[in-house]
């Protein structure tokens, strides 16, 4: 039977994530997941490709949504007000124009700090009215795609049995940034094939398979780059079946809101093909 044994969400896109406990789960995902983005001062999005540093940006949203911690080694602590309604600006991910509300110059200035690069942060505007595409589409945040990215314990563990059988290094689970961690399926990739997925009183319908970028080389924990892996061991056994690249993980948006936890049972209600064998 499947479980999920870890729930993360990611305030600030490319920063660390947050690990919960129990969440109430939006049309845009886990709770303020992707909510801010950190930008460049013409609005372009920052992201660990060239910017490995954003991964030891801790932010911590307060319970109310009201106020933003940030944390990160050798920066003194920052607590701001979440500002939801000065003026939009228009700002740029993955070359698509957006809007977003600027959070100050406070901020901005410690994160430029921090990171050594000229930042701004901006939050998903209440209007933003953002469809990632997939299978089944639906509402995203400034996330790369759509809004629920699962992974499962076993796909990471034939990775890594293919990355160690080759004198690696096993990676964690941290390098593929994901939404929901699921244990209890015995073959890897069964994520893949799930098409429709409850989890607590909430539903999740399937949209793509996660593409995987040069983020997954970067080590979360130093915020360094260090590759090749695991593009070079997914390369050889996980490209997309249209020539789009590697993937690892499935991408999901969300059909029925409510609440999840961890040790929820995950329960597949469709598949794409018949079920795995058990």
């Amino acid at each position: 039977m499947a479980e999920v044994v870890e729930l993360i969400t990611y305030p600030i896109k490319g920063c660390a994530g947050v690990s919960l406990a129990e969440a109430s789960l939006t049309e845009a995902g886990l709770p303020h997941d992707r909510a801010f983005m950190v930008t460049n001062e013409d609005g372009v999005f920052r992201t660990q490709r060239r910017d490995p540093g954003l991964a030891l940006i801790r932010p911590q949203v307060d319970p109310r949504g009201e106020r933003l911690t940030l944390s990160a080694p050798g920066a003194e602590e920052l607590t701001v007000a979440i500002d939801t309604v000065s003026a939009r600006r228009d700002v740029v991910l993955f070359g698509a124009p957006f809007q977003g509300i600027d959070q100050g110059d406070e901020v901005a200035a410690w994160l430029s700090d921090t990171l050594g690069v000229a930042c701004r942060l901006v939050r998903v505007p209440p209007e933003h009215d953002r469809v990632a595409d997939g299978l089944i589409p639906g509402p995203s945040g400034y996330a790369d795609s759509n809004a629920v990215h699962i992974v499962s314990l076993a796909s990471l563990d034939e990775l890594n049995r293919r990355i160690t059988g080759e004198g690696g290094e096993p990676l964690p689970m941290a390098r593929f940034r994901p939404n929901v961690v699921v244990d209890g399926w015995t073959e890897p990739h069964t994520e893949d094939g799930a098409r429709q997925i409850t989890i607590g009183d909430t539903e999740l319908g399937f949209a793509k398979l996660a593409v995987r970028c040069l983020v997954t080389m970067v080590d979360q924990a130093k915020g360094i780059k260090a590759g090749p892996e695991p593009l070079r061991t997914l390369a050889r056994y996980r490209r997309a079946p249209e020539g789009g690249g590697t993937v690892f993980g499935a991408k999901f948006s969300v059909t029925r809101t409510g609440t999840m936890a961890v040790g929820d049972t995950l329960a597949v209600g469709s598949w794409d093909g018949p079920p795995p064998a058990r």
